[in-house]
């Protein structure tokens, strides 16, 4: 895919416009992180308005959904974790898309039978899932929010009639994109002769603005009822290209939930991430667990023995997320995937003598039978500029940390009337539904979430005290790139600025990926050496962390993409 490839270079090494290395932002009271300086500056004017970290993060995601409409969005989904500061725990929300109940395991599948190529399934309504992000950010709120629920769509609304100046990054996003085959789309983002609108147009979006005044009047259950549903029910099921099966029940019954974080230990620290349906709290789990028993800390900094190590953990945990983990109202995962015992047995497959290369799955402490099934993964999965990510603390020590996503970039390719991109994660399922005669755990079924690799992050101390957040975009690449992020700060002492910015790396249980341009790729010649099948890629990432000092918070945002970190 040369055209993608081209993108993803262009916008890696200079189209941000960004310098590559910053100084990383202290704060003492409250601090917020996120994908773009817009978003950032309105969660930023909530928390000094006395606003929650819940409140920050419904503000933020809003503007979120108009500077980047190609990461997230009303037409996505989410995951949540929130530090109730009051009960001093984590709590997770869950605000994933879901599958409409006319779907079926085939839903992927050509006449005869073959999956379909990964760009052909995304756009269009098949691919839509019922949105989830409008759900969640409205339960966080009503459980910690400060300020009342319209006060948090002022920023939005004020940007999307005013609007905004197209970023660099956006309009090499827009120029990269040829699939928008509906015309609606097709008048927003490209200009009369059908060229991308050029970076510096200000770009108003007054269907959008009107949307947000509606759903702050009336709450969540406008986009879920009345005209805003039924013109994202019409907008799929009459899409030019792959009309949807989406119902005014599907989106009526959607619910965000609230489920309890997965957490485990790591070197004196107590580190939670969420569960499934989401494989990335499971996943980074793993990874750092099977890590504990070597010195991971004298390996260094962007080392070979860095990198070998954590790729080979990161082989065994791809190996039993593709295994394993799905929505648990459908696969419930077995109990066993965090015991001690099973992880490092686990652990001991890792050998300093060569590579696993493509890592069996477990059986977990031998709690369930042996796995009924590879997941098979579609290709091109890597949704590179797509999704993002925040982070927020506020002044009374509430946080969160929420990953935030319309699948690909530009999902469906499909806009409504009410000015937003609906999602393609459909896609995120398995496109093959069995395997050597078996079900595949994450096959398409109606009213299923579909497996995620979303992997919102939160340590804290031995004494429960809240230490870090963190979280990326990037697709399946995100359980890696947490997973080295999360290393740097706790093993290597880095500042959440220098985590971020750190090479990403390492495998999802087949090439040992090094990303381009940076020190890591220079590693190739020796990891190949070992026998690892070693590729150069694009990782983009999305990363955003914050860390807890003796003064307050510092924090850091991924100088590969246009993030910003402000607080006071």
């Amino acid at each position: 895919m040369p055209r993608l490839r081209a993108l993803a270079t262009l916008l890696v090494a200079g189209a941000l416009l960004l310098p590559l290395a910053r100084a990383a932002a202290p704060a003492r009271h409250f601090i917020a992180a996120t994908a773009n300086p817009w978003a950032t500056a309105a969660a930023y004017r909530t928390l000094k308005a006395g606003g929650s970290a819940a409140d920050a993060v419904v503000a933020a995601q809003l503007v979120l959904g108009l500077v980047e409409p190609q990461s997230s969005g009303l037409g996505g989904g989410a995951f949540l974790l929130y530090h109730d500061a009051s009960s001093g725990r984590a709590v997770a929300f869950d605000g994933r898309e879901t599958a409409p109940r006319a779907a079926t395991p085939r839903r992927f599948l050509d006449a005869a039978g073959r999956p379909l190529a990964f760009d052909d399934a995304v756009v269009g309504g098949r691919s839509v899932g019922v949105p989830g992000t409008l759900r969640l950010l409205e339960a966080v709120h009503r459980r910690y929010g400060r300020l009342p629920w319209p006060q948090l769509f002022a920023s939005a609304i004020e940007l999307a009639t005013r609007g905004f100046p197209i970023s660099p990054r956006l309009h090499a996003l827009i120029a990269g994109e040829g699939r928008f085959v509906q015309a609606r789309a097709r008048a927003y983002f490209l200009a009369p002769d059908g060229s991308a609108l050029p970076t510096g147009y200000v770009l108003a979006n007054p269907a959008y603005a009107a949307t947000l005044r509606t759903l702050a009047r009336q709450g969540a259950d406008a986009l879920y009822t009345g005209p805003i549903a039924e013109d994202i029910v019409d907008t799929v099921d009459h899409a030019p290209r792959h009309p949807g099966d989406l119902t005014l029940r599907d989106l009526a019954d959607y619910r965000a939930i609230v489920r309890r974080p997965v957490c485990d230990g790591y070197r004196g620290y107590r580190i939670c991430g969420m569960p499934p349906p989401s494989s990335g709290g499971i996943a980074d789990l793993q990874i750092l667990k099977m890590l504990e028993p070597y010195d991971v800390a004298s390996m260094g900094v962007e080392s070979f023995w860095s990198v070998h190590f954590i790729a080979e953990a990161e082989r065994l945990a791809f190996a039993d997320r593709d295994a394993w983990i799905a929505d648990p109202a459908f696969e419930p995962p077995p109990a066993g995937l965090l015991d001690d015992r099973y992880l490092r047995q686990r652990s001991l497959l890792i050998r300093a003598t060569g590579t696993l290369g493509h890592a069996p799955p477990g059986d977990p402490g031998r709690l369930a039978p042996r796995p009924r099934s590879l997941a098979v993964a579609p290709q091109g999965a890597a949704e590179l500029p797509s999704t993002s990510h925040l982070v927020v603390v506020d002044r009374y020590g509430n946080a969160a940390t929420m990953t935030t996503t319309i699948e690909a970039a530009f999902g469906s390719r499909l806009m409504t009337r009410g000015g937003f991109l609906l999602n393609n994660e459909l896609t995120d399922f398995s496109f093959v539904p069995m395997q050597d005669g078996k079900p595949v755990v994450n096959r398409v079924e109606g009213g299923k979430r579909p497996r995620s690799s979303m992997a919102p992050t939160i340590v804290y101390d031995r004494t429960g005290r809240l230490v870090a957040l963190a979280g990326s975009a990037g697709g399946s690449f995100i359980i890696n790139d947490v997973a080295k992020t999360l290393i740097a700060m706790l093993d290597w002492n880095l500042d959440p600025q220098a985590a971020v910015a750190l090479p990403n790396f390492g495998s999802r249980n087949g090439p040992t990926e090094l990303e381009r341009g940076t020190a890591v790729a220079d590693l190739a010649p020796k990891l190949r050496a070992m026998g690892h099948d070693v590729r150069i890629v694009d990782d983009p990432s999305g990363l955003q962390a914050v860390l807890r000092t003796p003064s307050g918070w510092i924090g850091g945002a991924d100088p590969r993409r246009e993030g910003r970190v402000e607080g006071e």
